[in-house]
């Protein structure tokens, strides 16, 4: 993907201030207020989980762009699992939703709850806020993880822990590796890619594109030991920088298969 010029054309500035901003805000304010009164009776979140996933797609859609899924049978494999992705915008968690097909919850960094609308949704749907400043809190915040796994719930985490400031991957905190060995389930690589373009963190307008969300085959941790949380994170992060790349992991045995499902307005 070609990346935005900067500044961004008026055109895309005015766009996005005009129609797409607002309408960004209110499809998160309709469907928070939908995942509310859906809190009030679905226990379980299947519910509010499905409302995220509106959520997601009618977001990405207020972007102008479409998403290109590849990998989708690396999705399920696993009953429970640990889902890690590259933290590139805003956007990634809109398209995190609108492209995995089964409930799941993530860890997020706290400041996000104190946001209108999905602070409260994240509160309510049973989502994990973690605070990366505080090691007290964070490991709290693994504990709750790790017993949501060990119950039948798939997690997924952003392990560099915040947005790149320049579209390059970072260091990876080793969260993602420590939830997955506590548990002893795998963990699933993902690279998120055009993210970045579409809204970088030093800007507030769209640029508009394809995006892609390409899952790696999932890396085992059965027999594993928290000494080896390093290396696994290790592993975690050149696999998921190879699948942003459009390389084959080493790992792979099998030929990829692609999705295609476009949300461009």
């Amino acid at each position: 993907m070609t990346r935005p010029p900067h500044p961004l054309p008026r055109l895309y500035r005015w766009r996005t201030n005009i129609l797409q901003a607002p309408l960004l805000f209110l499809v998160t304010a309709l469907c928070g207020s939908c995942a509310l009164l859906a809190s009030l009776f679905d226990r379980r979140g299947r519910l509010q989980h499905r409302i995220a996933r509106i959520w997601g797609r009618l977001c990405v859609a207020c972007s102008f762009s479409s998403i290109h899924l590849r990998g989708a049978e690396h999705l399920g494999v696993n009953p429970v699992a640990v889902y890690a992705a590259n933290h590139t915008s805003y956007m990634d968690t809109p398209v995190i939703f609108a492209s995995l097909p089964f409930q799941f919850r993530i860890l997020a960094r706290k400041e996000l709850w104190q946001w209108p609308f999905i602070g409260w949704y994240l509160n309510r749907s049973g989502q994990i806020p973690i605070d990366v400043a505080n090691p007290r809190a964070t490991l709290s915040s693994l504990g709750a993880g790790v017993k949501a796994l060990r119950g039948g719930m798939p997690l997924f985490v952003f392990p560099e822990g915040a947005r790149t400031p320049d579209g390059q991957l970072q260091d990876f905190l080793a969260g993602a590796a420590y939830l997955a060995i506590r548990a002893q389930v795998p963990i699933v690589p993902i690279a998120l890619s055009g993210v970045y373009d579409l809204l970088p963190i030093h800007t507030r307008h769209f640029y508009p594109g394809k995006l892609s969300v390409t899952v790696g085959e999932p890396i085992p941790t059965h027999g594993l030991h928290m000494r080896q949380a390093e290396e696994l994170t290790i592993q975690l992060r050149t696999q998921i920088e190879l699948l942003a790349a459009g390389a084959t992991p080493p790992t792979s045995t099998s030929n990829p298969e692609s999705q295609n499902f476009s949300l461009s307005s």
